[in-house]
C-alpha cells in the first residue's frame, strides 16, 4: 500500500516524493528543476529514484 501511494505522489507532486525519500540533496535539486522545465521528465525521474 505505502509503494502505491508513493507511485502516486511521484506522479502528482514529483519533488515532495523525492524529498520524502530522500530529503535535501541532489537527487531532489536535479528532480526540482527537471519538474519545473519539464513536467514528464521529472515525473520519469521521481520514479526511477523512489523505485529503485
Amino acid at each position: 500500500m505505502s509503494q502505491l501511494i508513493n507511485i502516486i505522489i511521484c506522479i502528482l507532486l514529483p519533488p515532495l516524493a523525492v524529498f520524502l525519500k530522500f530529503g535535501l540533496g541532489k537527487d531532489f535539486i536535479i528532480n526540482l528543476v527537471l519538474s519545473c522545465f519539464f513536467w514528464v521528465p521529472g515525473i520519469i525521474h521521481a520514479l526511477w529514484v523512489s523505485t529503485k
